[in-house]
C-alpha cells in the first residue's frame, strides 16, 4: 500500500486519488486477481508521465435525468472516474430506484467487480462494464476487433453474504496471460491465437499476438456467446457514452502516447423497489449452490464470488500478499527510477 501510494504521488497524483487508486489495485491482489493489482501499477504511472492520464482533473456531468447521467471522465485516474460515477449511480438508485451512468474519456478502471461491490455494500445491486483495446478475436475472424469487455454484478444477500459475478468476455483477461508469462508458464488451450490465427499455449506469443479468444473458445464450444456478450458491453459503454469503440482504442503499453478514450458504464439498482425478501432469496440460492454434491469431495461447489472471499480470508490470515520474485524485482527497478522507497519483502 505504501509503495503504490508513493509511486502514484511521485508520478503526479494528489494523495487522495493515489489512495483511491491504491485501494482499487490492492483489492485485486488481496482477492487473488493479480492481473489487475500491482501488475498494473507501472502502466498507470507511465500514463500519467506521458500525459495520457490527468490525475488532477475531476469528471464532469454532461447530461442527466432522475435515473441517468452522461459523464466526461476527462482522462482522470480510473479510481477517480469510478468513484465519481458509481456514487452518482448509487444516489440516483436511492432516489429513483435505478441509477445508470455512462462515461467517456476514460482510462483503465481496474477490476470491474470492485465497482459492483461498491454498490452492493450500500444494499444495492451493482453492475459495472467497460470496453478496452481490441484484443478479442471475434468468432471466425483472424484479427482482434473487440475488447475483453468485462461484466460485473454484485448483489447483497441475507446474513452479510453476497453473490458476485466478475468476468472478462474473453476466455481470460490479458493480465492473466501476463501473469503466466511472468511465472514462465503456458496458457491453457483455448485462451489465445498466435499471429498465424492458430491456437497457442505460449504465453509470450499470446501476449505479443494480442488475439485472445472469446469466452467459450472455439465456435464448436460456443465462443460466439462470449463474442456476443462483448458486443453487448460495447453498446453500454461506447454506444451510450460516445467514447471510442474497442476497435479504435489504442493498445495499453509502456510507450503509449495516445489517450484510449474508453467508455465505462456503472449501474445501481435498489432491490427494495421490487418484490419483498430479495436478500433472503439470493441467500437461498447461494446456500443451495454450496450444498450441491461435488464431483470431488475435496473441491466443494462454490457460489459466484466465493473464490475471491476465500482468497481474501487466506491473504488476511497470512498477513501478506505473495508476488512472483520477478515482479518484485521489476517494481524495485521502477522505484529506483522514479525515486521512491522500494517494496519491503518478507
Amino acid at each position: 500500500q505504501r509503495f503504490m501510494e508513493d509511486s502514484l504521488v511521485a508520478a503526479g497524483a494528489p494523495l487522495s486519488e493515489a489512495k483511491a487508486q491504491t485501494d482499487l489495485l490492492l483489492h485485486a491482489d488481496v482477492v487473488g486477481h493479480f492481473s489487475h493489482g500491482l501488475n498494473r501499477l507501472e502502466l498507470y504511472i507511465n500514463d500519467m508521465k506521458n500525459g495520457i492520464c490527468q490525475p488532477n482533473d475531476k469528471p464532469v456531468v454532461l447530461k442527466e435525468s432522475a435515473a441517468t447521467a452522461w459523464v466526461d471522465g476527462v482522462h482522470a485516474l480510473g479510481a477517480t472516474v469510478g468513484n465519481f460515477c458509481m456514487d452518482i449511480a448509487i444516489q440516483k438508485a436511492r432516489e429513483s430506484g435505478v441509477g445508470w451512468v455512462s462515461v467517456k474519456g476514460c482510462n483503465h478502471f481496474g477490476m470491474a467487480g470492485y465497482w459492483a461491490l461498491k454498490a452492493e455494500r450500500e444494499g444495492l445491486i451493482g453492475m459495472a462494464y467497460t470496453n478496452s483495446a481490441p484484443i478479442m478475436t471475434p468468432t471466425r475472424a483472424k484479427n482482434s476487433a473487440v475488447g475483453t469487455n468485462p461484466i460485473a454484478m454484485a448483489a447483497p444477500a441475507g446474513g452479510g453474504n453476497s453473490l458476485v459475478v466478475d468476468m472478462a468476455t474473453t476466455a481470460a483477461a490479458m493480465g492473466k496471460v501476463e501473469m503466466q508469462m511472468r511465472k514462465g508458464e503456458k496458457v491453457p488451450q483455448g485462451w489465445a491465437l498466435g499471429p498465424d490465427a492458430k491456437p497457442t499455449t505460449d504465453a509470450k506469443v499470446a501476449f505479443e499476438s494480442g488475439r485472445l479468444m472469446p469466452l467459450g473458445g472455439f465456435e464448436e464450444t460456443s465462443g460466439y456467446k462470449g463474442y456476443g456478450l462483448a458486443t453487448m458491453v460495447e453498446v453500454f459503454c461506447s454506444g451510450l457514452s460516445g467514447s471510442n469503440p474497442s476497435h479504435r482504442v489504442a493498445g495499453w503499453s509502456y510507450t503509449q502516447a495516445v489517450s484510449p478514450n474508453m467508455g465505462h458504464c456503472f449501474v445501481a439498482v435498489d432491490p427494495e423497489r421490487f418484490a419483498p425478501g430479495f436478500q433472503e432469496r439470493v441467500k437461498d440460492c447461494l446456500e443451495h449452490y454450496r450444498n450441491l454434491e461435488p464431483v470431488d469431495p475435496a473441491l466443494p461447489v462454490l457460489a459466484p464470488g466465493d473464490k475471491e472471499k476465500n482468497n481474501e480470508a487466506k491473504t488476511r490470515e497470512r498477513g501478506t500478499i505473495l508476488y512472483p520474485k520477478a515482479q518484485i524485482e521489476s517494481y524495485n527497478k521502477m522505484a529506483e527510477r522514479i525515486g521512491v522507497k522500494p517494496i519491503a519483502t518478507a
